[in-house]
């Protein structure tokens, strides 16, 4: 069990991790009914960034939390910022465009390619950031995920609500110890 105090991952929780590395769960996760409209909702109308709540999401699918906020996670936030949200910015802006255009469609796939290994980096760095972080476990009374996250991220509006329990509802229970 993982405390506040700990400052490494213990070697079965470390093993665990790497058997269901970041990048795969969440395309899994993604790819399930409904993940992908909740995640964009909490993106578009909540202004969460997607790649966080997916790193928050295999956390406590592994009954982990962040033991403090990260001190590399501004720096991943930064990256986001930079790099990601400008590339979907452009990709969304060409979208109607693409459509009768075919130069502008075979740029806009280019632009998506782009985005998305903009978005596996920023998971790479999430994933290498859980040893930096002290996860530690969640308390075994703790709530699903919907009440975890949306305490944490302050989401009180239904439509967040909503899609923070077709996250919840969408996780393999199978998959991991909670």
């Amino acid at each position: 069990m993982m405390t506040p105090d700990s400052t490494e991952l213990p070697p079965a929780l470390r093993a665990r991790l790497t058997a269901r590395p970041l990048w795969d769960f969440a395309l899994a996760l993604y790819a399930r009914e409904g993940v992908e409209a909740a995640c964009l909702h909490l993106q578009d109308d909540a202004g969460l960034d997607v790649c966080e709540l997916l790193w928050r999401c295999w956390l406590f699918h592994h009954g982990l939390q962040p033991a403090d906020e990260p001190a590399g996670l501004d720096e991943i936030r930064r990256w986001q910022q930079e790099v990601t949200t400008p590339l979907r910015r452009l990709r969304r802006t060409l979208k109607a465009e693409a459509a009768t255009r075919p130069a502008v469609a075979a740029l806009r796939r280019t632009l998506q390619r782009a985005e998305l290994a903009a978005e596996r980096e920023t998971l790479t760095r999430l994933e290498a950031l859980t040893a930096d972080c002290r996860p530690i476990s969640l308390p075994s009374a703790d709530p699903g995920l919907k009440e975890h996250l949306a305490d944490y991220l302050q989401l009180q509006k239904k439509s967040h609500l909503s899609a923070l329990q077709r996250l919840e509802g969408s996780l393999d229970p199978s998959r991991g110890p909670r």
